[in-house]
């Protein structure tokens, strides 16, 4: 979707320095020291406009939350959200992230979230896709044993394609439903404003979570 431009973007992204983690590659391997307590540390890749981030950081403030978002203006109304809610436990990192080995040493995470990303159509851009099996890999291999990748998506192409290469990666999955909003896994569901538009308007939501 196209945003739309942003008077004077940058000034207003500085006002919240203080929640943006800069040269994070610096930085791999202790990014927690950004954060006032050393937490648990959770990723979400493409947070938005940041519902979902705020929303968890308010429900687990006993754990650490960075988000990442390449669009500038975009993660302008995501940092908004977090300096509204005071958050002291999440904090920013304004890149697309390739690799995210570059980022984050092998064990840091706890958990890893993708949410609604881009579905990227084209058969000849499957290795652009966020869950096919080379990023699963790198995912796990941020993570500690025992945490988790928690995906969403509205579009039933990619998670049809992100189930054959859990397979193919040999994964397991903890949960899992085509239809999220109807099922029990619904009660602890945190949402993105996407999922509120499409949930809305009857769409499915299909989830699946995968332990390291």
């Amino acid at each position: 979707m196209r945003q739309r431009k942003i008077k004077n973007l940058q000034e207003k992204i500085d006002v919240f320095s203080d929640y943006i983690i800069c040269e994070p590659k610096e930085h791999r391997g202790e990014l927690n020291r950004f954060f006032p307590a050393d937490q648990p540390l959770y990723l979400e890749i493409g947070c938005g406009k940041g519902q979902f981030i705020t929303r968890c950081a308010r429900r687990y403030p006993e754990s650490n939350f960075i988000a990442v978002e390449g669009h500038q203006s975009v993660a302008l109304r995501a940092l908004e959200k977090a300096a509204e809610d005071e958050a002291e436990n999440i904090r920013f990192i304004l890149n697309y992230i390739d690799d995210l080995g570059d980022y984050f040493e092998p064990g840091e995470l706890s958990g890893i979230f993708l949410n609604f990303s881009d579905p990227w159509p084209k058969d000849r851009h499957a290795k652009r896709r966020l869950t096919c099996r080379q990023k699963l890999r790198g995912y796990c291999r941020a993570l500690k044993e025992g945490g988790f990748i928690q995906f969403k998506t509205d579009n039933e192409d990619l998670f049809s394609f992100t189930l054959e290469q859990i397979e193919e990666e040999g994964l397991t999955i903890a949960e899992m439903s085509r239809d999220l909003h109807r099922s029990e896994l619904a009660v602890e569901n945190i949402t993105t404003e996407y999922e509120d538009k499409f949930a809305g308007a009857g769409k499915n939501i299909n989830y699946v979570k995968i332990r390291a």
